[in-house]
């Protein structure tokens, strides 16, 4: 009958209300029916009572106003008894919490019980078994009594399921007595049902609403979008291009890669990145994106360049080497989300193609924050291994192990990898190319890769993918160096956080979001200029 504890527990104090009203209405019922002051009794109709000589009307007049004030001090009694009724629930529904399931399926059953027996009480003819009625007020106390002992032990003692048997001899007894009440149990149960399924349509409407936020541009991102590329498509062509630097030797440089569609998300990696550097005037930024947003990213930065740093801008359609389908092929059925579905995701699996002149690059996720110099990964020794990464076993993330993100039933996986191996964190990563290259492990992506389109292997998005392409090829690094879980943990320490190279948003709350945790936003937020006219005319504020 019941869907979840949860939907049961706020039912029931539909039901105890609904039942409260009804006593109510039986209280004002005798009322009605009380003797008049002078000892007579009322009438049953209009014109059918007897009046008294010449004051009948007078006296009508004094005992309906008696009624009125108690017909108002019944109504503050109902609510006071509503008000109480919900605090001691709210206690009993804590205590019953934290019992095992099967204490608590007891205590439900002995609720359902309760909720039988006092509609049956409350709604039993005043001409009906006395008898019956004196032992169903009886089972009603001991029944409350059983769930207050049983509520949070360990297991319901047989003295307990004794009377849970004679509860349901009394309730078999009342049903015969009071036909009509089976009636009365059926609609409160329809009500119960009804409560249930808006509470469940509630919850679903709360999830799309999410979802909704999470996929959508905001607002004034996209007016900032629209503004920037028809100002770049303004320009004169020769003033669409970054100054050159001709005299820039690349290895003597430290490079950092951002795959991005987000223009003020890059624009807080960049700015924190050079803010964080110690020499800043030796990085070389290279951000790829879409053609979409290509002139969007190409104005952000010609009017606001990361000076004394370098950066250089791409677009997908830049790479001619990429399969044709690149931008598409990674779309699943079922799967909407762009953090699942992006072609820029799963670019990285193409870093010593993208990048053929370097030895190595750090890759950053463009919801990440850089707080301190990230220099000393270019010095670590990375013993033959391609990625430097974070371990996420002792994360707040949701995923630990390998066996949570990839399919272990199927023999491939099964007898290459351990189950019980540790995930690695992408979002901030070393990547040696060099070593990248001499192993070739961009075929051994493409042949995973078509694996996973025969049939599915792994959940979706590139990270399930990227485990098994590193698998035994990654250096663990520092938990220090990356500090994940901003996008959904609310339980990061402030300590822990100022102490990280680099926090990542990871997750479905990112800083640019309205419903982003509220504690973690100006770790963001300090990275850009508000002042800017361009975030001014779009509405765009910390």
């Amino acid at each position: 009958m019941w869907a979840a504890g949860g939907g049961r527990e706020s039912s029931a104090a539909v039901v105890l209300r609904v039942l409260l009203i009804a006593t109510a209405c039986g209280f004002v019922f005798a009322l009605l029916h009380l003797p008049l002051p002078d000892g007579r009794a009322r009438s049953a109709g209009p014109g059918g009572g007897e009046r008294g000589a010449g004051g009948g009307g007078g006296v009508r007049l004094s005992a309906q106003q008696g009624r009125i004030p108690e017909a108002r001090r019944l109504s503050v009694v109902t609510e006071e008894i509503d008000v109480q009724t919900d605090e001691i629930a709210a206690e009993e529904d804590e205590r019953i919490s934290k019992s095992p399931p099967d204490t608590k399926e007891k205590i439900w059953m002995m609720q359902d019980q309760l909720l039988m027996a006092k509609a049956y009480l409350h709604f039993a003819s005043p001409q009906g078994s006395v008898h019956l009625v004196r032992e169903l007020r009886l089972r009603i106390k001991e029944i409350e009594r059983a769930i207050s002992h049983s509520s949070g032990g360990t297991h319901v003692p047989a003295s307990v399921l004794q009377k849970m048997k004679a509860m349901e001899l009394t309730l078999s007894k009342a049903q015969r007595t009071y036909p009509r009440c089976s009636q009365m149990t059926s609609k409160l149960r329809a009500m119960i049902h009804n409560s249930e399924e808006l509470v469940r349509a509630h919850q679903s409407e709360s999830s799309f609403l999410e979802q909704v936020a999470v996929r959508t541009l905001p607002k004034g991102h996209h007016c900032l979008a629209m503004q920037l590329t028809a100002e770049y498509f303004s320009l004169d062509p020769i003033k669409r291009e970054f100054p050159k630097r001709d005299s820039i030797q690349l290895d003597g440089y430290y490079h950092y890669a951002i795959f991005s569609d987000n223009v003020l998300a890059s624009a807080v990696v960049v700015n924190s990145t050079i803010a964080a550097s110690k020499d800043p005037g030796r990085i070389i930024l290279h951000i790829v994106t879409d053609a979409l947003n290509y002139p969007a990213m190409m104005m952000w930065f010609l009017t606001n360049p990361p000076t004394p740093a370098a950066i250089q801008i791409k677009s997908l359609d830049d790479l001619k080497w990429l399969p044709g389908d690149f931008s598409s092929r990674f779309k699943m059925k079922g799967v909407r989300d762009p953090r699942y579905t992006s072609a820029l995701n799963h670019l990285r699996f193409y870093l010593p193609e993208v990048f053929p002149s370097l030895s190595k690059v750090v890759l950053l996720d463009h919801d990440v924050v850089v707080q301190n110099e990230l220099t000393g990964l270019w010095d670590l020794d990375m013993k033959g291994k391609i990625i430097g990464a974070v371990e996420t076993c002792s994360s707040s993330e949701g995923y630990h192990r390998l066996d949570s993100l990839v399919d272990f039933s199927n023999p491939n996986i099964f007898s290459k990898l351990d189950p019980k191996a540790c995930a690695f964190a992408f979002g901030m990563n070393i990547f040696d190319l060099n070593e990248w290259r001499k192993q070739g492990l961009t075929e051994t992506y493409h042949k995973w890769f078509q694996l996973g389109k025969i049939q599915k292997l792994w959940k979706a998005g590139s990270l399930p993918l990227s485990q098994l392409i590193f698998y035994n090829k990654t250096l663990p690094l520092d938990h220090r160096w990356h500090v994940l879980g901003l996008g959904h943990d609310f339980s990061i320490g402030r300590n822990e956080l100022e102490s990280a190279s680099v926090i990542h948003y990871s997750g479905k709350l990112k800083p640019w979001l309205e419903i982003s945790i509220p504690k973690y936003r100006d770790y963001w937020n300090r990275y850009l200029n508000y002042d800017n006219p361009h975030l001014q005319q779009c509405n765009i504020h910390g």
